[in-house]
């Protein structure tokens, strides 16, 4: 299967450079190219691509709305937010937007064409611990209140006890492996339960779902 890229950036040599780097791979193909993040919409609903690589300070229409509108317009389009810095406040306003990944510009080729290449498979490439410093960072953003203060949603309602449990721990930052550790289950396990858990809370990938459990308090940050 051949997945379908669309490169958005207000530079063009950037824009160049990565149809460079996609089109030499046989199973990406870049379909289209946008500088402002109206253009952006526009050509993610004319193009339909699988993927869209987004800048985020662009001019017109930052990669942040844009992010939210192509995500609200499409159930497949997925978007994948190359910024300058690991801790920039637009990432984390752009994962609360909707993009399934987040990735520094200057990233090595091979884990960009890694990255595309999970997230059109419905996963998140935002690494872990990352994920945890980024609502960390910013977690002032976040609603002040807690599971503890408030109703729980009925979303987390419908969860089991070890749903939860794996809930939390995904939100802590910890991979399948070390999630597999703690609770004495297989890695395959886990993933069922990772599956579970972002269908019953209506989320698009374990990001999403982490920002779920800060966002309800399941999860502290610690400031």
């Amino acid at each position: 299967m051949t997945i379908r890229v669309l490169l958005v950036d207000d530079e063009a040599l950037l824009r160049k450079g990565f149809r460079m780097i996609l089109e030499e791979e046989a199973d990406l193909t870049v379909v289209g190219e946008a500088a402002d993040g109206q253009a952006a919409v526009l050509a993610s609903s004319e193009l339909e691509p699988d993927v869209v690589l987004m800048d985020v300070r662009m001019p017109q229409m930052d990669g942040i709305e844009a992010t939210a509108q192509i995500v609200a317009r499409s159930e497949h389009t997925r978007v994948l937010i190359l910024t300058t810095f690991d801790l920039d406040e637009y990432a984390f306003a752009g994962l609360r937007a909707g993009a399934s990944g987040f990735l520094l510009k200057d990233v090595a080729p091979s884990e960009l064409i890694k990255a595309i290449r999970i997230i059109a498979a419905g996963d998140a490439v935002v690494a872990p611990r990352i994920t945890r410093r980024l609502l960390e960072t910013f977690a002032e953003q976040l609603p002040q209140e807690s599971a503890a203060s408030s109703a729980a949603p009925s979303e987390v309602e419908h969860l089991t006890e070890r749903e939860r449990e794996v809930l939390v721990a995904v939100a802590e930052g910890r991979s399948n492996a070390e999630i597999a550790e703690v609770l004495f289950v297989s890695e395959a396990t886990v993933k069922t339960h990772v599956s579970r858990v972002l269908f019953k809370l209506g989320v698009r990938d374990r990001v999403q779902a982490a920002v779920f459990a800060f966002h309800v308090g399941l999860v502290k940050p610690q400031r």
